[in-house]
This record gives structure tokens, sequence and C-alpha cells, in this order.
């Protein structure tokens, strides 16, 4: 009988220098599998960052109040409305934001022995660069689906409508102070990671509960610093379908700012925090158990292939 070459077991430590492709595909399936399980929550925390009066009162006392509001008169359905632009945006995008991160942290030698904060960093606020240049649009579009009383009946019904009605800077409006927000978001969340998966798992072995765990701390860690700014770019992206003249003709960041200030306080900075930590939490533990897992997966299936 003849001998037929087995494949070599692949070797956690061994991924880490993964090739570009691998590291866009891993990211892609991670970013599409976090952004869908935890769409009903992120859509709360959209209705209770909107500013829908004059008063500037939040429609919603809380997250189970909106959670009973929404299901009992609209229906669960509607807390996936918009789910598709997500989908459509995640899967490019993240393969982006994860090959950047990959190829960045290697460059700037974030691949060496010991912890590499500045590398993570450096790597972290390349990444969100050019992963909010591809999703700013399909963020647009989420948001104005799941806006109360949303009457887009698909994503490129929105996409049309909102183009038509306020053209293509519509898209963009928030892309700057998205970028203010992700870059040191990112810079935390992966810097975080990094520290606490390198913590918790010294020999760098695959590790689901580590990666789930430094995740999730992650992802916690930097949604609550970083909500003052998700509030102004919910204005922002909101803006078209709001009936006060203030927020319509808001230009930017600094408008967002002055006008949340005038109308909520302090107190506006922080709406949403709560749906905001609970939605990235275990959405970041999954995306980042995603990605380790996917680049194991699709490395072994690689070292197949090559024999």
């Amino acid at each position: 009988m003849e001998n037929h070459p087995q494949p070599e077991e692949v070797e956690y430590e061994g991924l880490e220098t993964q090739s570009l492709g691998v590291n866009m595909l891993a990211g892609a399936l991670a970013g599409i599998s976090e952004h869908a399980v935890m769409f009903p929550v992120d859509s709360i925390k959209t209705r209770m960052q909107v500013f829908t009066a004059a008063s500037g009162a939040s429609t919603y006392t809380g997250v189970v109040n909106a959670f009973s509001r929404i299901s009992s008169t609209e229906g669960l359905r509607t807390l996936w409305r918009g789910v598709a632009s997500v989908i459509m945006g995640a899967g490019p995008a993240h393969a982006v934001h994860f090959g950047m991160y990959e190829f960045v942290k290697d460059l700037a030698g974030g691949n060496k022995q010991g912890h590499h904060f500045f590398a993570t960093s450096i790597a972290g606020a390349a990444a969100t660069t050019a992963n909010d240049a591809l999703m700013n649009p399909f963020d647009v579009i989420k948001q104005r689906m799941q806006m109360r009383g949303s009457t887009y009946t698909s994503v490129f019904n929105c996409a049309r409508t909102v183009y038509r009605a306020e053209g293509l800077s519509a898209f963009y409006v928030s892309y700057p102070t998205t970028l203010l927000m992700t870059i040191p978001f990112t810079a935390v969340q992966f810097t975080t990671y990094e520290y606490f998966k390198k913590v918790l798992n010294p020999q760098n072995t695959y590790s689901p509960v580590t990666h789930a765990l430094a995740g999730g701390i992650a992802g916690g860690l930097a949604a609550a610093s970083t909500t003052p700014l998700d509030v102004a770019k919910t204005l922002l992206q909101t803006r078209g379908t709001s009936a006060d003249p203030q927020i319509r003709n808001a230009r930017g960041m600094i408008d967002a700012f002055k006008i949340i200030w005038a109308k909520d306080g302090l107190r506006g900075f922080s709406r949403g925090l709560t749906p905001r930590v609970l939605t990235h939490m275990p959405s970041n533990a999954l995306c980042w158990l995603s990605y380790e897992f996917f680049k194991v997966a699709i490395g072994e299936r690689s070292s197949w292939a090559a024999l």
C-alpha cells in the first residue's frame, strides 16, 4: 500500500503571521457573525440615542422599557429592520479591517515577544480608518431603517431615497465623527484584547475561552469610553428624519455636541450607554472568537491544500 503524506499539525503560534487573504476572510466572517447576532440590541441603542422631541426627552427609560414597548407596539421583527445593510457592509469592511490590522501590526513589530501597545494601537487606528470608509454609508442606511416609523422597504430603497433627498454627503456627514470615535475605540479594543490575551494565555495556544473573555472585556471598555461620540454620530446620521430644523442643519461633530448639550445637558452624552456596552461586550467576544477560529480553520484547510 502507498503511504499518503499526512498534513502536519498546524500550530496556533504559526498563525500569527498568516497570509493577508486568510486574515481578510476570517475578518469578514467574524464581522458578519458579530453584527447579525447583536443587531436587536443595537436597534434599541439607536432608538434611545435619537432626539425625537424639541424638549430633548428620551422616548425610552431603559433597555427593558425600550424592548417591551417596541415589541408590543411594532412587533419583534422591527428590531431586525436594517440588518441586511449591516450584513452587506460588514463582510467587506471587516475583511479590510482585520487584513489591515494584521499587516500593520506585523510591520510595526507587534508580533514580537512581549506587549507592544504602540504597535497594536497604530494597527488598530489604521484598520478602523479603512473599515469606516467602507462601512459608513451602510451604517447610515442601517440607522435610518432602525428609526421608529421608518417606511423604507429595503436597503436599496433607503439608499436611493436618502441620496435623492440629501445627496451623497448624507452618507459621509458623520465620517469625521465616526473616525474620531472609532480610532480611540479600536485602539483601546485591540490593545486591551492583545494585553488580556497574553496575560490569560501566555502560552499563546488556541483558547476559545481566552479569546472570548479578552474580547468581551476589550469591547466593553472601548464602548463605554466612546459613547459621547457615538451619540453625536447617531444624531448626524439620522438628522434627515428629524422635524427639528437645528438637528436637520447640523453639519458636523461640533454642531452635534452643541445640540446634545442644549437639549439634554451632560446626561445627553451618555444616551444608549447601557445597550451600547451590552452590544459590544458579547459581540466583541463573538467577533474575536470567530476571527481566531476562522484563522485556525482556514489555516488548517490551506495546509491540506498545499500537500
